[in-house]
């Protein structure tokens, strides 16, 4: 199920799902450790002697952020209960403190004792072995812990703090559900302490007067040690959970508000979402510097394994959303990162953990009995390449100084080494993780990379190897034009394999990444070769149904819908892909008309998005409904790029215009002139 809704702050990451429910809970790091393990955790509601998870479908829902936020604005509501629940999510801004306000209404006219009860199904550092749940009654909170993580549950409500009533016991162990099966009669046992596989249950109990309302705020302080969490949740006492969320939704309006000319011009959605994105995308960022792909832990249902790594490549475009917006502290943190992954190594691997630790991976280190670099070559080079879009927006030369041997120098000298005679680089995996092969992605980012170090060697006066680098991008461009380009079909391939001939075959299956041609490697959107290219993609990779959008690439297998009409559906429609189209449809418009494309592509969006503005990877092409992980941090970091290339080029259009028609007033008024005399 799709998360929706995370709040965070780069140590501590809660996400939940669309019925409301916890369902990954990373500490101390953003993507590592999940420790829930993807496992639900439970919120329900006992009152007259009737009980209701939250996933009951008595129950409606409406899940929002505050505006501006990353304070959640949830809205449930039961009429057969006769109740109302709003809540306030937020992760501290500052502390790792998860805080949940719940104002309880009555919808029947009459008093009600109403309990609710919060379940944690905590699986500590990954793991539900060796986990201990305890009672302290010194603080009236209830302590999980393992090793060198604690976690602490406590609330305070208009008359009090300190829960009112728990449950601890076993889990999934002996056939044992867990205590949250206690709480349906609305008593919990008050167990003080059990270990193993163990799960607790805490109760609050409020008083909610006829058409009034009562509120309890509960949390979750995160910590290392016992003292650790015991000193966090004083400072929440003494400051006041309910301020601390006040001070959080303070925080990311501030935060989030940018000065951004032209804004205004955008449907209010369409802006909406642009701040929205830049929010979401910040809750996939650690604080180490690592940018998480996604933290949804439902997708190793599918092959065993998540998307909470950083990926080279994924990094480096979410980078390049983070600089246009100006975030220089999140772009910098990331590049550091990304010298402290490559450990002297020249180029990057498949991708890494959190802590700059080589991630789990596919790319195999041998191939028909051959040695082979397990790499993507891609990742490498637009790392370089978004580094070059860094320093061109803030010139910060004392930081670039420390970065400019690990991730210029060693990676371009390494390029212009990985290549074969014709120039372009060997055989590498392509983006989209899936063939190895020279791919026009691949090249086209490395062209981009190797245009990028000539530069930077320019500033650092480098001159021979920035005439090396240039050679290097000059050559392999013609390369790609030749080799890679398909006359009679008169577009790009999407792969080329070496012959022993010393030729390549071509896959001409069509595929979106092909944009980089233009948007990393610079080739004019003008190019006879771009323009034929962008006409194919446009033709065999729009979703042609009522949902719209465009596909990865042809026949496009994962999680792949539609498997008879490929004329009609390539592929899912992924909001990247679209993004892709709508960026070529922005640098090659020449008049405000032509950029009303785009524009609906960004539109496009926003009617894919969740009620809260959350994104997914990609989405059913009958139905619209999000499909693999969401939120997807490509997705909304490419949304921000692609509205901020439309306001730029709306306001260039605009302004030729308006200089246009001064010139041709000028013009009728001095032929006028000439008429009188």
């Amino acid at each position: 199920m799709p998360r929706d809704i995370p709040v965070g702050n780069g140590d501590l990451l809660i996400t939940f799902d669309k019925l409301y429910r916890v369902r990954d809970i990373y500490f101390p790091h953003v993507g590592r450790y999940n420790h829930t393990e993807g496992h639900v955790q439970r919120f329900g509601v006992w009152v007259d002697g009737r009980f209701a998870w939250i996933e009951d479908n008595g129950w409606k829902r409406s899940l929002k952020y505050q505006e501006g936020t990353l304070v959640t604005e949830v809205t449930l509501r039961h009429e057969g209960l006769g109740l109302e629940l709003r809540c306030h999510d937020a992760v501290d801004f500052h502390e790792p403190v998860y805080m949940r306000r719940c104002v309880v209404t009555d919808l029947s006219g009459k008093d009600r004792d109403v309990r609710l009860f919060s379940h944690w199904d905590l699986s500590v550092r990954g793991s539900p072995v060796g986990d201990t749940a305890n009672y302290d009654p010194a603080s009236s909170s209830l302590v999980v812990y393992k090793d060198d993580a604690y976690f602490l549950f406590n609330a305070c409500d208009e008359n009090k703090c300190g829960i009112d009533n728990w449950a601890i016991g076993t889990k999934r162990v002996r056939g044992a559900e867990g205590t949250w099966r206690d709480a349906e009669d609305g008593q919990l046992g008050r167990n003080a302490i059990s270990q193993g596989s163990v799960d607790a249950t805490v109760g609050y109990n409020l008083q909610v007067p006829a058409r009034g309302s009562a509120y309890v705020t509960s949390w979750m302080a995160c910590g290392k040690s016992h003292s650790e969490v015991k000193a966090l949740n004083q400072r929440v006492l003494n400051t006041g959970p309910d301020r601390m969320i006040a001070r959080t939704a303070a925080y990311w309006r501030l935060w989030a508000r940018k000065d951004i000319p032209g804004i205004e011009k955008l449907p209010e959605r369409v802006a909406d979402l642009f701040v929205r994105s830049q929010l979401v995308l910040r809750t996939q960022i650690d604080n180490g510097g690592a940018i998480i792909a996604a933290n949804d832990s439902d997708i190793t249902q599918f092959g065993g394994d998540h998307y909470s790594y950083c990926w080279p490549r994924d990094g480096a475009l979410v980078a390049y959303s983070l600089i246009l917006t100006g975030q220089s502290e999140l772009s910098r943190s990331f590049f550091r990162f990304c010298a402290k992954c490559l450990n002297g190594n020249s180029y990057f691997l498949h991708k890494y953990t959190p802590a700059a630790e080589l991630a789990s991976s596919w790319h195999p280190w041998m191939v028909e009995g051959q040695r082979v670099l397990p790499i993507q070559q891609d990742e490498t080079s637009l790392v370089l390449w978004a580094l070059r879009k860094h320093f061109e927006t803030f010139r910060d030369v004392e930081f670039i100084k420390s970065l400019y041997i690990p991730l210029v120098v060693k990676p371009a000298d390494w390029i212009l080494s990985y290549r074969d005679v014709n120039g372009i680089p060997h055989q590498s995996w392509d983006l989209w993780e899936e063939r190895r092969g020279i791919h026009t992605f691949t090249v086209a980012s490395t062209i981009g990379a190797l245009r990028a170090a000539a530069l930077f060697a320019t500033d650092f006066g480098d001159l021979d190897r920035a005439q090396q680098y240039r050679e290097g991008a000059d050559r392999m461009e013609v390369a790609m034009k030749r080799y890679l380009w398909h006359p009679e079909q008169k577009r790009f391939a999407r792969m080329a394999t070496p012959m022993p001939n010393g030729q390549y075959r071509l896959d001409m299956t069509s595929d979106s990444a092909n944009f980089a041609i233009f948007a990393i490697a610079g080739i004019s959107v003008d190019d006879p070769q771009m323009v034929s290219e962008a006409k194919a993609i446009q033709e065999r990779l729009s979703v042609k149904t009522g949902v719209g959008g465009y596909a990865r690439y042809e026949r496009d297998y994962y999680h792949q819908i539609e498997r008879d009409r490929i004329d009609q559906v390539p592929g899912n429609p992924w909001a990247i892909c679209s993004l892709w189209r709508a960026q070529y449809v922005i640098a090659k418009a020449r008049n405000v008309e032509e950029l009303e494309e785009a524009r609906g592509l960004l539109e496009w969006c926003v009617y894919r998005a969740e009620e809260s503005g959350v994104m997914a990877e990609q989405f059913h092409p009958h139905t619209g409904d999000p499909i693999s992980v969401s939120p997807l941090t490509w997705s909304h970091a490419t949304y921000v790029i692609v509205v901020l290339e439309y306001l730029t080029k709306l306001a260039q259009l605009e302004t030729a215009e308006v200089d246009n028609a001064v010139s041709a007033r000028s013009l009728t008024d001095e032929q006028d002139m000439i008429v009188t005399r």
